[in-house]
């Protein structure tokens, strides 16, 4: 019976690690939720630009943890991760720079 007991302490200990474990993901989803409030202010392209940074810096994460503190970033292999976020993030800077502003 004691066996149960510290199983038990050492699942939530497991819990809270897994869930500090996640701070990639929680600066990106800051990032993203900082852009999406920006945009909401009507400023699109300041807005467009901080999502492509929060993309980016997802990339960088990705490219630079090891896989074990990666976390809920990682969504499939690290190849298609990186050409993923890449493409993503060069390719909404380039649609934030080049989309002309409003007349």
């Amino acid at each position: 019976m004691s066996g149960e007991g510290l199983a038990s302490v050492h699942h939530l200990r497991a819990h809270r690690r897994r869930w500090w474990a996640q701070w990639p993901l929680g600066i990106v989803l800051v990032g993203v939720v900082t852009a999406l409030v920006i945009v909401a202010l009507d400023r699109f392209r300041l807005g467009s630009l901080v999502l492509a940074a929060s993309v980016l810096l997802a990339f960088a994460l990705r490219l630079l943890l090891p896989a074990d503190r990666i976390g809920l970033l990682a969504v499939r292999t690290r190849t298609v991760d990186l050409v993923v976020l890449g493409t993503l993030g060069v390719t909404v800077t380039a649609f934030a720079l080049l989309v002309p502003p409003p007349a």
